[in-house]
């Protein structure tokens, strides 16, 4: 199988790439380290792809813009792909405010020229974005909390997921992050009905796992541990008076759900 990972020198597109790698796959990865562009040094992924090179024995890299639509077809139809995991993102809210355009630009059109280059060129391959639960903006806050001593928690539930009720992407206040994304995620959603692809799409929320380049702007979990290490300062961000308590998901887990996925997909 040859699989194309966007993103393939950040948190999960690097998981991705070492797991496919290890099982014999060829795969292809597309990251030209953007993420030093948002968040500066300290969010340089250089070191990664070091890694990734040293570790894996069937790892490309192509260091390409996923907004350059003319090199992204290119690479499509040179070498067409069973699966594609696309990762690549501009992944702060806050970062976003300050670059709308930029973050629409690589959200949002990157993710429908790596749809349109998989349609022409890939029609059968599996196509899993990574998507955000920040496309429901700030609907979920709307569910009756109960304020107890030390936490708050859902009225009458255990989990908020086990509710039944769906929750909208509308009519609700994203952040530009948000907004790019659910722009993103509605189009691979289009993509997949319209011209019946294979179109996975995955929403994570707090995702973790030791190959984060993380900042204070993105990757909490990362950034926390680099703080404390260097004995710096940690700031707090609280909503009336409270830090909110989160569930992490592990690189390893997200990615092996996606093999799932696309095995269950190839099949149909």
């Amino acid at each position: 199988m040859k699989v194309l990972v966007t993103g393939s020198s950040g948190l999960i597109g690097s998981e991705a790439v070492e797991h496919f790698d290890r099982q014999g796959h060829e795969v292809v990865g597309v990251d030209n380290n953007m993420r030093r562009v948002f968040f500066g040094p300290a969010g340089d992924t250089l070191w990664n792809l070091e890694r990734l090179k040293s570790v894996t024995k069937r790892f490309t890299h192509a260091a390409l813009d996923i907004r350059d639509r003319t090199a992204i077809e290119e690479l499509f139809r040179t070498q067409p792909f069973d699966l594609i995991v696309h990762c690549a993102a501009q992944p702060s809210h806050d970062k976003a405010r300050e670059i709308p355009l930029l973050d629409f630009e690589v959200n949002a059109l990157g993710t429908v020229n790596l749809l349109e280059a998989t349609r022409q060129h890939s029609p059968e391959a599996v196509f899993v974005f990574l998507s955000t639960n920040k496309v429901y903006g700030d609907a979920p806050n709307e569910i009756p909390l109960a304020e107890l001593e030390k936490r708050s928690t859902t009225r009458g539930r255990k989990i908020l997921r086990v509710s039944p009720k769906p929750c909208r992407i509308d009519q609700t206040l994203h952040s530009l992050f948000g907004a790019s994304k659910a722009s993103a995620d509605i189009v691979a959603q289009e993509y997949g009905r319209y011209f019946n692809m294979k179109v996975g799409i995955f929403r994570g929320g707090c995702l973790t796992g030791p190959s984060h380049s993380g900042v204070e702007l993105h990757g909490f979990l990362s950034y926390l541990v680099k703080v404390t290490l260097s004995g710096g300062r940690y700031s707090v961000f609280a909503i009336q008076g409270q830090a909110s308590a989160r569930q992490y998901s592990q690189s390893w887990n997200v990615v092996c759900a996606i093999e799932e996925f696309a095995a269950n997909s190839a099949a149909r």
